[in-house]
């Protein structure tokens, strides 16, 4: 059997997705922790969560981002995080950008169900044109405002707009930009 982009691509989702639901598969109820005080068991919820944001994509070019985040939970409907940033973007014989940076996130739950959040995020951006041979390093920044819908405990599904959005200046595509979080 020949090895071609197909047959790896369908092979890497499958591989994702059986590591993803084992992954889950063995995660249970670990937001609540059972405490004993004077022989009466208190349920305390954690107060920092650790999420994470990747993404892969190899259609028309290569697309690999990373961004892990800290969390800390003021009460059931408040928290406040900060995190870092990965992205790697590379049309082959065209362009490669490289940002990397930091964010801060900040998210209130109105409903157990609802989460809506505000996040800065300031990137340092690389940028090389295979094109002309040139090259751009810049700061680009971002403030989203968003709105997700929590699927399960750990994970939201959601998107977010970008206030600071500029076409022409901008490394995103888009100012609205789609989110799954993952908490753990």
């Amino acid at each position: 059997m020949k090895l071609n982009f197909r047959n790896l691509k369908t092979a890497f989702i499958i591989v994702f997705l059986l590591l993803s639901f084992s992954t889950f598969s063995q995660v249970k109820n670990d937001t609540i922790r059972t405490t004993n005080i004077d022989s009466t068991n208190i349920k305390v919820e954690k107060k920092l969560r650790f999420g994470t944001g990747f993404g892969l994509n190899f259609v028309g070019g290569t697309n690999i981002g990373f961004s892990p985040n800290l969390t800390y939970n003021f009460n059931k409907n408040l928290a406040l995080g900060f995190g870092v940033q990965f992205n790697y973007n590379s049309i082959k014989e065209v362009q490669s950008t490289t940002s990397y940076g930091a964010n801060s996130i900040f998210e209130y739950k109105p409903l157990p169900t609802i989460m809506t959040m505000l996040e800065f995020a300031l990137l340092r951006v690389e940028s090389k044109s295979d094109i002309d041979n040139s090259k751009r390093n810049f700061w680009d920044a971002a403030l989203f405002i968003g709105a997700g819908y929590f699927i399960t405990k750990k994970i939201s599904l959601g998107a977010k707009y970008n206030v600071l959005y500029d076409e022409d200046e901008s490394i995103y595509a888009s100012p609205i930009i789609p989110f799954i979080n993952i908490g753990f």
